[in-house]
């Protein structure tokens, strides 16, 4: 499986993104999807999960109202829509994939694949 993130900009603090995270393959309908983050100086941090079966996602609670993962499994993507944008939600955002029906986690140890990260950055 390979990621492909994609949708990380320069915007102002308020503003709103949507990454992107293409993957190959033929196993994204039965992979949990994940969103990290690394911000400089930090460790990378969960930010929003979504299962294999649809309906079930999770967040950072500093995101929670702002953020929304979904997923389109025809297009193989996973999206991360991100609103109210902060000053801290500056990082390199990096999407990650499961293996085969394993739950969504919050742990990196969950996601056996990683995308090559897109930077976002919030000015004020």
């Amino acid at each position: 499986v390979q990621l492909q993130a994609s949708g990380g900009g320069l915007v102002q603090a308020g503003d709103s993104l949507r990454l992107s995270c293409a993957a190959s393959g033929r196993t994204f309908g039965s992979a949990a999807m994940g969103w990290f983050r690394q911000a400089p100086g930090k460790e990378r941090e969960f930010v929003a999960a979504i299962s294999w079966n649809p309906g079930t996602t999770y967040y950072l609670d500093s995101v929670k109202g702002r953020f929304t993962i979904s997923r389109d499994n025809a297009k193989n993507t996973v999206y991360l829509q991100m609103n109210s944008l902060l000053r801290e939600d500056t990082a390199v955002y990096y999407c990650a994939a499961s293996s085969p029906f394993r739950a969504a986690s919050r742990r990196m140890e969950g996601y056996d694949y990683w995308g090559q990260g897109t930077q976002v950055t919030v000015s004020s």
